[in-house]
């Protein structure tokens, strides 16, 4: 693991060299196609060193991190036309990456807590200093403040748990009982924030509508999934207690999940619907994770992974719409059908996605999630009805308001998509729907 660290650490020196744009994004694609092809052992942690390790879980997310900081680089050429500062920002995607990366990689539960946390500065600094509006400043402490609130308790919860037991690796926690209300309570509260959990949202469509297209990109595709991982681990160490108190952010979650779906029917700014869609999405994982079954875990994993993609290509559409009309407003935003007709089948193509169509990967997460929670009680099969056939109803509400419609007559000059925009789409949907195919490389391991 050791090597792909220093392997990002040495593409530090490129951002600062003259015309090396492109250069430190083919570095990135050859990252990660070295680490595609690590050996792998499923059942348990494997390349272990200097704490750092890989398991099936961290793997995927890995990948999903090193791809889209690819993406974002492809996503903001308008920086590098306009020259916006951007050795900065190629210092500042390459630190993200290297928090992400040992985020994901450590074995030690201190050592997460530390990049888990490090991983948000970069994004303030992304959305504080490549933002769009004057709000970004009250968006970005929204950020960090609900984050830091949330995450003080954690910090006391990993000091508690050393103090009582001398030991701080993941692999050997969960031999240890740990059936403390206030320290179940302390560890998950970072994580559902992190997610975010309803009630505890508020930062997330603040941030992405104040972001530029890279810090959205990196927000719904890594942010909200350091949550669902966070979860994933630490629940293993908390399964009596968990049993007892879980159905409280399961009952939170659902509910939030279909308010927020309604809410997403209200928007009329682009990016905050597909914010607001996230957090429904969210919530599913938040289900999958705390109903404890081998299901409900598989199908968080999945659909996080299917999220990071969908949501991210979401986000560049957005964006790419952006970079022509200047807004983000669904009434100015109309008719766009009739200038980038092919742009309209990629806006089709990741909204079905979205909405769980086949063959995506999003499918197969909210497949393993409604069977986990329905197995957990029939009761929730209601409110997982509401927020699948909302889910549905707010994609295409976005897809026929942007495409559809008289256009705007204050469009006077237009340009459609060029070759890079259609290849960032491919890379997000390729993978998104091509990897249904390994699904059994998820699903079956023990």
């Amino acid at each position: 693991m050791m090597k792909f660290l220093f392997m990002i650490f040495f593409m530090i020196p490129f951002c600062f060299f003259k015309n090396m744009f492109w250069m430190v994004q083919m570095m990135m694609m050859m990252l990660m196609m070295m680490f595609m092809f690590l050996n792998m052992n499923i059942m348990n942690f494997c390349n272990l060193g200097y704490m750092m390790g890989c398991d099936l879980i961290s793997f995927g997310l890995i990948i999903l991190s090193i791809w889209i900081c690819m993406l974002m680089l492809m996503s903001s050429e308008s920086l590098k036309k306009n020259n916006f500062f951007l050795n900065f920002f190629l210092f500042n995607i390459i630190t993200l990456l290297i928090m992400l990366y040992l985020t994901f990689s450590m074995m030690n539960l201190f050592m997460f807590y530390l990049f888990f946390e490090g991983s948000l500065i970069p994004t303030l600094l992304l959305i504080m200093g490549w933002g769009y509006q004057p709000e970004r400043i009250q968006a970005s402490m929204y950020l960090l403040f609900y984050t830091l609130f949330a995450s003080l308790p954690m910090l006391m919860g990993i000091f508690f748990i050393f103090y009582e037991f001398n030991c701080m690796i993941f692999y050997y926690l969960k031999f240890f009982n740990m059936n403390f209300f206030l320290l179940y309570l302390s560890m998950i509260l970072a994580f559902l924030v992190k997610m975010p959990m309803y009630f505890v949202h508020l930062w997330l469509p603040k941030a992405h509508v104040e972001a530029p297209v890279s810090g959205s990109m990196i927000l719904a595709g890594i942010m909200l999934k350091l949550g669902g991982y966070g979860l994933l681990r630490i629940m293993i160490f908390f399964q009596g207690i968990a049993m007892k108190f879980n159905f409280i952010w399961i009952i939170i979650s659902l509910l939030g999940g279909f308010y927020i779906s309604l809410n997403c029917l209200c928007q009329v700014d682009i990016k905050s619907l597909i914010a607001y869609s996230s957090v429904a999405h969210m919530s599913l994982v938040i289900c999958g994770i705390m109903s404890m079954n081998y299901w409900g875990f598989m199908g968080s994993y999945i659909m996080m992974i299917g999220h990071g993609l969908c949501s991210s290509g979401m986000f560049c559409l957005a964006n790419i719409n952006y970079e022509r009309l200047y807004s983000r407003s669904l009434y100015i935003n109309k008719g766009l059908m009739n200038f980038m007709p092919s742009l309209s089948l990629w806006w089709f193509l990741l909204m079905s996605s979205n909405m769980a169509a086949p063959p995506s990967l999003n499918l197969m997460g909210e497949m393993s999630l409604i069977n986990s929670m329905v197995s957990w009680s029939y009761l929730t099969m209601f409110m997982l009805i509401m927020i699948s056939f909302f889910s549905a109803a707010y994609s295409l509400y976005l897809y026929s308001f942007t495409q559809h419609g008289k256009y705007n007559m204050g469009m006077y000059s237009f340009y459609t998509g060029v070759s890079r925009e259609y290849l960032l789409l491919m890379l997000h949907w390729l993978p998104l729907n091509i990897l249904v195919f390994k699904i059994d490389f998820v699903m079956i391991w023990f």
